[in-house]
């Protein structure tokens, strides 16, 4: 069946043909039936321990045998340099769209005369907020490894 123009504002285009999706639908089929035969093919008796020991059943980590408690208490530097780390990476999120809109070379110069000022003056807030966490953090000792 032939795919009839429709008239939108935008001109005339196809109008919507679900075959088109159908490709789609196949793979999603596919991902799904390949999932579910991987699961299930766990639970089948070949590819079960069959003789489970206390050896097999024993935790393993790292090629070390487990020693003491699971329930280890982390010294919080771990999650402090995570913090940090996470604040850096926001700051790039940040910075890099906004250097590439503002300071390419053949871009739209009306978004430079409208918004560059403000955009500008807003990301100076957002980097001084974040030297003055960083020197905060500096102060505290966080990047003190003990």
């Amino acid at each position: 069946m032939p795919v009839t123009p429709v008239q939108t504002p935008a001109g005339v285009e196809p109008a919507f043909d679900l075959a088109a999706y159908y490709p789609i639908l196949v793979y999603a089929i596919v991902c799904v039936l390949f999932a579910g035969g991987a699961i299930a093919a766990t639970h089948l008796f070949p590819f079960k321990p069959r003789k489970p020991t206390r050896i097999k059943q024993m935790p393993y980590e790292s090629g070390m045998d487990p020693v003491g408690t699971a329930r280890m208490q982390f010294d919080v530097k771990f999650y402090l340099i995570a913090i940090l780390f996470l604040g850096f990476d926001v700051e790039l999120l940040f910075l890099y769209p906004w250097a590439v809109i503002a300071y390419v070379e053949d871009g739209d110069q009306t978004w430079r005369i409208v918004f560059g000022l403000t955009v500008f003056l807003e990301i100076m807030v957002f980097l001084a907020t974040f030297v003055i966490a960083y020197v905060y953090a500096w102060k505290k000792g966080v990047f003190q490894w003990r």
